[in-house]
């Protein structure tokens, strides 16, 4: 891509800076940037990249002299409880929790959204959100700051599409808590103490960009690199794809690589687990949830714990994505609900046929290529700031990419853009905020669907009256299978076939191939309720990042459309594990109860050995190793995760190493017993035997011991922690729904597994007689940052203990647990 540097008169310091969301009060008006060598830490961004000149605000400002008033009572673990008397006021007690909580990752969300990377950090680092987005700062700053340019955010705050009054006053009261914290607060993190754009100056608009980044995280946020670095072919770079166009040449390494490019690792899922009971099959008669959210331990993506009332109009409490001054997770009095990562997709790529190297055939005839070119402010070496001009491309659906990993290079042949159904509203925190007012789930999916901006998860949820629901009511473009059906390309088949992603026909996408709208969709181009997947009973539902086919073993959703995910297809390990728990607990006409539902989360069963060990299956391939040691270890294994099961990681290094199902089980996937299926390890395959050996093999040259205890090789890797014993481990292929990953740990990293993702707000809530709730709750990684807070790693030990917090709820709960109450006016 060409790139025009032009540098800036003067030094950092002579420049004028706009900063973000966090500093000390007693830090340097003019302080010096990091230096582009620096640690990447998530919480202090390693690159930045400066917008154009920004909104001053938000288009709905707060009139002349009205303040924020809330009170916040703060119990023990940290847990903020803010009162208010109105929406803007509960934003501002839900700011100034967050920034106590969170205020580096915060103040780099706001950096991020504004398209500042570069600025402070420096073009060339790498930043990752640990969900999806890995790209340069330069790259983040070009393809944000179009945004910015294109004031795309603006647009919708006075849309149709964009956010209400209510959930309008969050954000400004959010941002004004972030900036009374930073006014009377010192930062004492580490990770960000005495940066030069923690000031308290932080406007709305930065807030909603950071939201409406969040919304892309399934979508455009996956292709930030290949928009940003699209150029048109030239004889150095033809754009040839090398590929079949036949999904048979493909194994499912192949699709693996695919389904990775497309943000879908299934190596590294972006996932949960949820399940809620009805009353039906539970000991009180009324609905009971178990919610576990897999996320990453730290940056953009990591939750903070927060109880929000205005007294007799809102009371909600959970846990909230930092940013969000809204409960994204959590329950009230009548009714609690948890979210899974949906397998639908929230885009569309169209291919256009190219007369030139810029000019593309539509219904209407050849258009140009729009080509926007942005000015990025970076950071260089030498202190100073420079200019850096960076060009992305716009066809009338969206952003140009350049993908060859998802089969769509710009070719001499045709161009590829996206149309991103997530762009499209800015109604995110309106759907959170109302489903805290919902009084049951009926009530809950029903204000889910009035306000259209659950981006990319389902939803589980249970209530008082004993209603159990699934639904995967997200953001979704309508393209129907009939539709995609008329309207695939060639290439285009192939993505759909190997990876559910229908690639259309651009020449169309204004007429025939254009997404659809459904009568009862909050807006157009979207699917509606009525033609999305949904399940309410009164046993029981689940969801592990499967698709919504199978909610329950007695329910079949199906006819649904092809890009919301797929029907009569295999079930992973730890759907089924997640599934077995209940099953096994139901046995015997037993019922679950608060204690039980609670108690799967920390039985570290691991459905994978379970299965493999039928009939000493599991014993017999170890021992056809001939490792004798290894496998008296592996016989004599408890087959689950516990910080003192002894002989987890053989079964966890053998499970990395397992062929594909075809040589791995004698009896394979059967849709009509889905949850058994595949089953019966092939003890006869070399195959598998190979892998056992390798197992045993990579620890052996690790010098692990095999006897080692599991909680002395997986240890807690977030920020400052020290190497806290875990239970739980790895999920999809080891069944394990305690499910634990180690993804750019950043403490205790000489360990086995130094845990930096995975299971998160945990919650298990039930509704008992009399109006009352039992509560536990577990926030995996503590609720503050600093690693000098007793709030760093408290919550950390009670998970690895496996243990849990009692949410204070009521009032005389809250005065029971109470640690200091922070009265703020703003």
């Amino acid at each position: 891509m060409r790139r025009f540097i032009t540098p800036l008169v003067g030094t950092v310091a002579a420049v004028l800076v706009i900063p973000v969301a966090a500093t000390s009060p007693t830090a340097s008006a003019t302080p010096t940037p990091p230096a582009l060598t620096q640690a990447a830490d998530p919480r202090t961004p390693t690159t930045s990249i400066s917008t154009p000149a920004r909104s001053t605000g938000d288009v709905r400002k707060p009139k002349g002299t009205k303040r924020f008033a809330a009170k916040i009572r703060f119990t023990e673990h940290g847990i903020p409880h803010v009162t208010a008397k109105n929406f803007g006021s509960l934003g501002f007690g839900s700011g100034y929790g967050a920034a106590q909580a969170s205020i580096c990752t915060l103040a780099d969300t706001l950096v991020t959204g504004r398209g500042e990377r570069s600025r402070w950090f420096g073009a060339d680092g790498t930043y990752t959100d640990y969900v999806t987005l890995e790209a340069s700062n330069l790259q983040i700053d070009a393809f944000v700051t179009d945004l910015h340019n294109r004031r795309v955010v603006e647009k919708l705050l006075r849309s149709k599409a964009g956010p209400g009054k209510q959930a309008s006053a969050m954000v400004r009261g959010y941002v004004a808590g972030i900036n009374k914290w930073l006014r009377t607060n010192k930062v004492t993190d580490p990770a960000c103490k005495g940066d030069g754009y923690l000031t308290p100056d932080a406007k709305p608009i930065d807030v909603w960009y950071g939201v409406y980044l969040a919304n892309l995280l399934a979508s455009a946020g996956v292709f930030v690199k290949e928009i940003v670095d699209a150029d048109p072919p030239n004889l150095d770079d033809p754009g040839l794809p090398e590929i079949p166009l036949r999904a048979a040449a493909y194994d499912e390494d192949d699709r693996a690589a695919l389904l990775t490019a497309l943000g879908k690792d299934p190596e590294s899922p972006f996932g949960s687990n949820a399940t809620a009971i009805g009353g039906g099959e539970t000991s009180t008669g009324k609905g009971m949830l178990l919610g576990n959210p897999h996320f990453p331990w730290f940056g953009r993506y990591h939750f903070t714990q927060q109880h929000l009332t205005i007294p007799g109009r809102y009371d909600v409490a959970g846990a909230s994505l930092v940013g969000s001054p809204v409960v994204n997770i959590g329950f009230n009095n009548d009714v609690a609900w948890s979210h899974t990562v949906s397998t639908a997709y929230r885009f569309t790529p169209y291919e256009y046929p190219l007369l030139g190297r810029t000019t593309y055939i539509t219904g209407s005839g050849p258009r140009e290529l729009e080509r926007r070119v942005v000015k990025v402010t970076v950071l260089r070496p030498n202190g100073k700031l420079a200019t850096v001009r960076e060009d992305l491309y716009r066809t009338e659906t969206g952003y140009v990419v350049d993908s060859p990993a998802t089969f769509m290079p710009w070719s001499v042949a045709s161009v590829w853009s996206i149309r991103d159904a997530n762009g499209e509203h800015l109604r995110t925190l309106d759907t959170f905020l109302d489903m805290g007012k919902a009084k049951n789930v009926r009530d809950l999916l029903r204000r889910q669907d009035k306000g259209g901006g659950m981006p990319w998860v389902n939803t589980t949820a249970a209530d008082r009256k004993g209603n159990a629901l699934y639904a995967d009511h997200s953001v979704v473009p309508h393209v129907s299978n009939a539709m995609k059906n008329q309207c695939l390309t060639p290439v285009g088949t192939l993505v759909d076939q190997l990876a559910g992603l229908p690639g259309l026909d651009g020449t169309r996408a204004k007429g025939a191939c254009a997404w659809g709208t459904d009568a009862d969709a909050q807006r157009p181009g979207i699917f509606g309720p009525q033609n999305l997947p949904q399940a309410i009973r009164r046993d029981w539902v689940m969801n592990a990042n499967d698709s919504y086919w199978l909610p329950n073993p007695a329910e079949r959703l199906e006819g649904f459309a092809t890009i919301i995910g797929c029907e009569e297809c295999q079930r992973t390990m730890r759907t089924r594990m997640v599934s077995q728990y209940v099953i096994d607990r139901l046995q015997g006409k037993r019922k679950e109860t608060p204690r039980s539902l609670a108690a799967h989360q920390h039985a570290n069963r691991l459905r994978a050995a379970e299965v493999m060990r039928q009939g000493g299956s599991l014993d017999d391939v170890c021992d056809a190793t001939g490792e004798t040691e290894a496998c008296a270890v592996l016989e004599a294994w408890d087959g689950r995760s516990e910080t003192d099961s002894v002989g987890t990681h053989i079964f966890e290094e053998f499970i990395a190493r397992v062929p594909d199902d075809l040589q791995l089980w004698r009896v394979q996937f059967d849709p009509d017993n889905p949850l058994n299926t595949p089953r019966g390890l092939n003890t006869s395959s070399p195959a598998v035997v190979t892998a056992m050996q390798e197992a045993i093999d990579a620890l052996r040259q690790q010098k692990i011991p095999f006897d080692k205890p599991w909680g002395e090789l997986q240890v807690a890797g977030d920020p400052g922690a020290p190497p806290i014993a875990l239970g739980g481990g790895t999920g999809d292929s080891a069944g394990n729904a305690n499910a634990l990953a180690s993804r750019g740990a950043l403490s205790n990293t000489g360990r086995y597994r130094a845990v930096s993702y995975g299971s998160s707000h945990i919650q298990s809530i039930a509704f008992l007689p009399k109006g009352r709730l039992s509560t536990r709750t577990i926030l995996t990684y503590g609720q503050d940052e600093d690693p000098a807070s007793p709030y760093s790693v408290d919550q950390t030990r009670l998970f690895g203990q496996g243990k849990w917090v009692r949410f204070a709820w009521t009032g005389k709960q809250i005065k029971r647990d109470l640690v200091r109450t922070v009265r703020i006016r703003g």
